[in-house]
């Protein structure tokens, strides 16, 4: 890989503080403005754009996702604005197998994942960030909405960025110490309103390009569907907690706890109220529904923990965010035998295995583990307010 012609010289003398940098170019308005904040810091910035997909006319178009034809454009012109020299390295097969692949093979299993944090986990700070140190770069930068902050020590610590609305800490607490130790996030102390404002100023044609909101991959939006290709059909029972047969459908895997939207159930619950997806079993291709109030969750088990640090010593008070941008629910959590348990302070809804728990103290990001098995709120119990 020394061959690469954009590696930093290593003989090449440094000023004090100046770092050798990988900006990691999407092609849209954050990952622009990041490298340029890197560059004008007086960093040696290079940038380079992933292409993720063996056919990126595949993935989506019209400037929605990540990984198109058009997003490699556009992320080669902010560079030539930005001044710095720019690559486009293929992942697409590393992508395939650590984020696609696990995307289909957790939902046959009946749990709902994240490709954004796989990709996070796997791609940007594992085969990229191994890839940049090996080329003889210092960090790699990129546009997430968070904040790493250095302790007297020399150690850091990944906290939440200033915009509420964008912050994106949730989706990094799957870095361990030392991906953090070598990650560089510009945006943190910015909203997203100012940074578009300052991609004008800089004469970034993408200052005005739509934010993406769906997973790359699935070039039409239809997880469903994307699911049925490569999975098959296979028609099977939806029933209610008692068993009794209310409907059909034509995979499990098409479901997610939580659901209330496309069940197609043909008569309504007796009370009248709506049902929810209460469990997926891929064993049986069975859907089960019921009341609201059944998905009311007090405990929670998490595995393939990751902390953005040291691990907590015994049990602890923390926050816990369920979601990329859902609320924080207090808990105490401690790790035994590898796992992380999890326990509320009051009942949650909707929480899916295969699913991450993110932990924060405060604005910092602890940890986070994949949910494994969820503690149900027994039916009998006396109600109480639900987190939302």
């Amino acid at each position: 890989m020394t061959d690469f012609p954009g590696a930093p010289d290593p003989d090449a003398p440094r000023p004090g503080g100046r770092l050798r940098v990988l900006a990691a170019m999407s092609g849209g308005v954050d990952s622009a403005v990041a490298a340029a904040r890197a560059a004008e810091a007086g960093h040696e910035v290079t940038g380079v754009h992933l292409a993720l997909s063996a056919n990126p006319q595949s993935f989506r178009t019209g400037a929605r996702g990540c990984c198109t034809l058009e997003d490699s454009r556009d992320a080669r012109r902010a560079a030539d604005v930005i001044g710095i020299p720019f690559y486009v390295w293929d992942l697409a097969e590393r992508f395939r197998e650590d984020v696609v692949d696990d995307f289909v093979a957790e939902y046959a299993a009946g749990r709902t994942p994240n490709p954004c944090l796989r990709c996070n986990e796997k791609i940007k700070f594992a085969a990229l960030l191994d890839k940049a140190l090996a080329l003889g770069f210092d960090a790699v930068c990129t546009g997430h909405y968070a904040t790493v902050v250095e302790r007297a020590d020399g150690s850091r610590e990944l906290h939440r960025g200033v915009d509420a609305g964008k912050d994106q800490s949730y989706v990094l607490g799957v870095l361990d110490a030392g991906q953090l130790a070598h990650a560089m996030f510009p945006l943190g102390d910015t909203t997203k309103d100012d940074i578009r404002r300052e991609a004008e100023r800089r004469g970034l044609a993408v200052a005005k390009k739509p934010d993406s909101h769906d997973i790359c991959f699935i070039a039409d939006g239809d997880t469903q569907g994307f699911l049925a290709r490569h999975l098959g059909t296979a028609e099977g029972d939806i029933v209610d907690e008692d068993g009794n047969r209310l409907g059909t459908h034509t995979g499990a895997y098409g479901y997610t706890v939580g659901q209330r939207k496309g069940l197609r159930i043909g008569r309504p619950a007796p009370d009248g109220k709506p049902r929810f997806v209460l469990d997926i079993s891929p064993v049986t291709n069975t859907v089960t529904v019921g009341p609201a109030e059944a998905l009311d969750v007090t405990a929670l088990t998490g595995i393939r923990p990751r902390w953005c640090g040291e691990p907590p010593a015994g049990p602890g008070r923390y926050t816990a965010q369920l979601r990329a941008h859902g609320d924080e629910t207090p808990v105490t959590a401690e790790l035994a035998d590898g796992e992380l348990k999890v326990a509320f302070d009051r009942p949650v809804r909707g929480i899916a295995p295969g699913q991450a728990v993110v932990l924060y103290d405060g604005t910092r990001v602890v940890g986070s583990a994949t949910i494994a098995t969820t503690v149900r709120r027994t039916r009998t119990a006396a109600a109480e307010p639900t987190a939302p």
